[in-house]
């Protein structure tokens, strides 16, 4: 069982692996809160071992109990396979399904160690975006994968692969939820229990839906947002500085995008980061230009290339609160601030508190869990303080959904407005949702299956020329939004973008996203590009996401708090052709925050793939059109008139605006 295929196949082993050594090199998940009572970690123990004959659980028992003891967390690092993680071409994948197959090099991009935050423990991004709870349920969905036909699907809960069910070939190949625990039972408490148990995990967005294609899978959007921020705010020092400059945190899974949208957008950058392991990798990467460990010597580095306009990334080995400190103490004031520290984890190595190191701060999570949640609270009170300081001189600080803005108030900061509001927006308020989501621009992502770097190429030059087309009769209110895309795309591939899969991402709208990929598909009948295309998104989209604190942020008629959206988007994208689906509680503010959903399709050349296109992109993107529509977002009345002009059998309820004057009247008597 050497090769790679047949290892696919094998599943989990009859036989017993040798045990795994520990490698420091890798970046580990930090051991977990213990929360489970002795009978929980019975019932966690049973939970585990069913995966495997009973012959075994004498070795395997004790070995368990001593990950959940020493890791808060029973990862089966036994079973973690000997070959090589990575994306790989689609037709090296053991299948009988080519659906299947794509879905294998999907998950297995997740899981590259160039890709993934904490590989060995099966975790994306995001400090807890994992993509299986075990290498057990890892090794056993790639086995039911290998098998299955295109009559069947598979069904995934929270990671664990339930079973192959008889179905049909425009059923989706596999279905996954993750997360979803009845709401009374949705607290971060709840979560670390149900995920110690073994019977629930948080997939993050991408992560537990196999749509992740590393930190490029938020650097368009940060690029927008940054742009954007930028035409919004005046210069702090117009006559002085030539350049912008750019304040944030956290250098992991995904907000490691952000010193690359900096250089593209075209600002100097400084983003903190505690973690040496997170930035060796974006560094070596090429993601960041310049590693610092000494606070004087950044404040003279950034002095100087904000005054000579020279457009650079800076990483900070260190604490964000002693940055924003230390900044504001030499009257360096931010033009554009924000985080991206991983808030929706507060107290498992989401926020590292100022005051400790790294290292003492992962020990105190686990072992002084109290104590760590107090130093957190502190520190974040100690940032906004120091936040607040810039914002008096004239930075822009927006929250980029991570639930800062909430969990800072949570911890007592002066964050808020007097209204029972925050003093600061987030992204989506002020720029992502009135100028990208209520015209239905989003996250259209795409992965090229042959693993050719020449068909990336071809789909980037076949998106560039779709769009400049689509331009030409654009009409003046994304006007803008078209030309920032275009641009985006041209400059793709000298932007070095790929790590992992040969995956691209690109803003678009429904037009957009559908012309885009019914090019592929030709492209791929004609033998232009030499093998299928995945296309998909990130969950952070027009349709796909209700957060009220980031996604559905700028929706002002009372129903932010719900998640209609997001669920009847995965049922839609389900029966319209997805080739896979997945729903989520939690993901990028946090369990119990946001409810949000997903797709895959498998572009193969045929004419049922141009025919689902057509299908599911039309109400993957216009569901959430058509709710922003009746919230009465001005641009998604727009976009949705001019979606029912020319897409026969749409009929969208619209709203009628009431008279202001009447209403205050009524209340006034």
């Amino acid at each position: 069982m050497n090769d790679f295929k047949s290892q696919v196949r094998e599943g989990i082993p009859a036989y017993l692996p040798e045990p795994k050594p520990w490698d420091p090199s890798v970046n580990h998940a930090p051991r977990r809160r213990d929360l489970l009572t002795t009978e929980e970690k019975k019932l966690a123990l049973r939970n585990a071992l069913r995966y495997f004959p009973v012959s075994l659980h004498g070795v395997l028992a004790p070995e368990f109990a001593a990950e959940l003891r020493e890791r808060g967390r029973i990862y089966m690092y036994r079973y973690r396979p000997d070959y090589e993680m990575k994306a790989r071409p689609v037709d090296d994948y053991p299948h009988r399904s080519q659906q299947a197959a794509a879905i294998m090099l999907m998950i297995t991009n997740n899981l590259d160690p160039a890709v993934a935050q904490h590989p060995h423990e099966l975790i994306t991004y995001g400090g807890n975006g994992a993509v299986f709870q075990n290498w057990a349920q890892y090794r056993l969905t790639m086995k039911y994968l290998s098998e299955m036909t295109d009559e069947q699907t598979l069904v995934v809960y929270s990671g664990h692969p339930l079973g192959l069910f008889p179905s049909h070939r425009e059923a989706p190949r596999v279905v996954v939820t993750n997360g979803m625990v009845i709401p009374n039972y949705s607290s971060q408490d709840d979560w670390e229990r149900f995920n110690a148990l073994g019977v629930s995990q948080y997939g993050q967005m991408t992560a537990g839906s196999y749509m992740y294609i590393g930190p490029q899978g938020i650097v368009h959007g940060t690029t927008i947002t940054l742009l954007n921020a930028a035409r919004r705010a005046e210069p702090v020092a117009p006559g002085e500085r030539k350049s912008r400059l750019f304040i944030s945190s956290g250098l992991g899974g995904m907000s490691g995008a952000q010193p690359k949208a900096g250089n593209i957008a075209g600002v100097v950058s400084v983003t903190a980061e505690v973690n040496p392991k997170a930035i060796k990798t974006r560094h070596s990467q090429g993601w960041v230009d310049e590693v610092h460990e000494d606070l004087a010597e950044l404040v003279s580095r950034v002095r100087k290339t904000c005054i000579e306009g020279e457009v650079v990334s800076l990483a900070y080995h260190g604490n964000i609160v002693d940055l924003w400190e230390r900044f504001a103490d030499e009257g360096l004031w931010a033009d554009l601030g924000s985080d991206q520290t991983s808030l929706h984890n507060p107290w498992s190595g989401g926020y590292y508190p100022a005051g400790i190191s790294f290292e003492e701060a992962n020990i105190m999570m686990a072992d002084e869990p109290d104590r760590f949640r107090e130093m957190v609270k502190a520190s974040l009170r100690r940032q906004v303080d120091a936040i607040n300081r810039h914002t008096a001189h004239g930075t822009y600080f927006f929250d980029y959904g991570n639930a800062f803005l909430l969990e800072s108030s949570r911890a007592g900061a002066d964050i808020g407005n007097g209204r029972g509001g925050f003093r600061y927006p987030s992204y989506v308020e002020d720029i992502m949702g009135p100028l990208c989501f209520d015209y239905g621009f989003g996250p259209f992502r795409w992965v090229c299956c042959s693993g050719n770097p020449e068909d990336l190429e071809k789909s980037d030059a076949i998106a560039a020329a779709t769009l400049e087309r689509l331009m030409k009769e654009s009409p003046e209110d994304i006007r803008q939004q078209m030309s920032d895309n275009i641009h985006w795309i041209h400059e793709a591939g000298r932007n070095r973008l790929v790590v992992g899969s040969q995956a691209r991402i690109l803003y678009a709208d429904a037009a957009g996203r559908m012309k885009i990929a019914g090019a592929f598909n030709e492209a791929i009948a004609a033998g232009h590009i030499s093998g299928p295309i995945v296309i998909g998104r990130d969950h952070h989209d027009v349709s796909g996401t209700d957060s009220p604190f980031r996604e559905t942020s700028n929706i002002y008629d009372g129903s932010r708090f719900t998640a209609d959206m997001a669920v009847h988007n995965v049922i839609g994208d389900a029966f319209r052709g997805a080739t896979w689906v997945s729903v989520h509680n939690g993901g990028g503010v946090g369990w119990g925050e946001v409810i949000n959903g997903g797709f895959g399709m498998v572009l193969d050349g045929s004419s049922e793939a141009d025919r689902r296109i057509r299908s599911m992109l039309l109400w993957d993107v216009n569901n959430g059109i058509a709710r922003r529509s009746w919230a009465r977002n001005s641009g998604a009345i727009a976009a949705i008139t001019r979606e029912m002009e020319r897409t026969p059998g749409l009929v969208v309820t619209m709203p009628e605006e009431a008279d202001e004057n009447l209403i205050n009247e009524i209340f006034r008597q």
